[in-house]
């Protein structure tokens, strides 16, 4: 990786993302809510990088029901994208309109450098996928979603996944289904939400031939199913949308009612990140490296 930016282009992340999804490995893809969040995923050997609406929002302060804009979601996965090596896929909500937006929306996320991004198929404005009271569009509209962002992608290796909710709405059989018309459509992965149970990410396996996505939110309605476990149902990549988000904000909130009750920080010291990891992962001495190798020169003809 340069100081400037990542050393892979984006075309080769995207690729890269699509060969771990049938290499037979799955791929693991923690949620990182910021640039830094994003270089200590890489840090420890993940494939992948997930970048989940439900910690952007949160991270703005907002809930989950489709208040972020395109231009939001587009600049913090730019953001991330240039950052790091590793693939990034983007959770696109419904696309942020109609048709014709979720294509423009297709555009601006390849522009950012993203490798991919799911679309749903909840009614507009959407909420998070594991409460109560979700609705869904019709089949014919997803698909028309589906196919906006399918025609408007220029990349061919920009991976496009469907996310269907409607095991919640509908029940499993017609999950299934609209997962078959959704990878009819050109879907080039499937994201069943809010699983039940572990025998209907069987079933899901059982009727979906392309790659799957296993969401394993904490406090929702799917169970929390491990890396091995998820790899022996057939699944092609899994996601921890919101998991550095609550951890950080868990340890925030210590440190702060420490600080409230102590009026000194010394005590969580050893929870910290040390000023040399934080360097570490900013690749501070890169930027020092660079700096000099720019500026280390003379200028000839004496001090003029």
């Amino acid at each position: 990786m340069t100081t400037q930016g990542p050393g892979v282009t984006a075309t080769v992340k995207r690729e890269r993302f699509r060969t771990g999804l049938t290499s037979g490995q799955i791929q693991r893809l923690p949620g990182a809510f910021s640039p830094l969040t994003a270089a200590a995923v890489e840090s420890y050997g993940f494939e992948g990088i997930y970048i989940s609406g439900a910690a952007l929002s949160a991270d703005l302060g907002l809930p989950d029901i489709g208040l972020t804009t395109l231009s939001e979601v587009a600049e913090r996965g730019r953001q991330i994208a240039r950052v790091t090596d590793l693939p990034a896929l983007i959770d696109a909500d419904t696309g942020f309109g109609e048709p014709t937006n979720v294509a423009r929306t297709i555009g601006f996320l390849e522009d950012a450098g993203l490798a991919g991004c799911h679309l749903e198929d909840q009614v507009n404005p959407k909420r998070c996928g594991h409460l109560d009271s979700k609705s869904v569009v019709s089949q014919h509209e997803m698909l028309r979603r589906l196919r906006a962002a399918v025609l408007a992608r220029r990349d061919s290796s920009f991976v496009i996944c469907a996310r269907t909710d409607a095991r919640a709405v509908e029940g499993l059989d017609a999950a299934i289904t609209r997962a078959k018309a959704y990878a009819d459509a050109g879907a080039d992965m499937i994201f069943p939400e809010a699983l039940q149970d572990e025998q209907e990410f069987a079933a899901f396996r059982a009727a979906i031939d392309l790659p799957l996505v296993a969401n394993m939110t904490e406090f929702g309605r799917s169970p929390i199913l491990s890396v091995a476990a998820l790899e022996d149902l057939g699944y092609n990549a899994v996601i921890w949308p919101v998991t550095l988000l609550r951890a950080a904000m868990g340890a925030a909130e210590e440190v702060l009612a420490t600080l409230r009750d102590t009026g000194t920080q010394e005590a969580q010291l050893p929870a910290m990140q040390t000023r040399a990891r934080l360097y570490d992962l900013i690749r501070y001495d890169s930027y020092a490296d660079f700096d000099q190798d720019v500026t280390n020169f003379q200028v000839p003809g004496g001090s003029q």
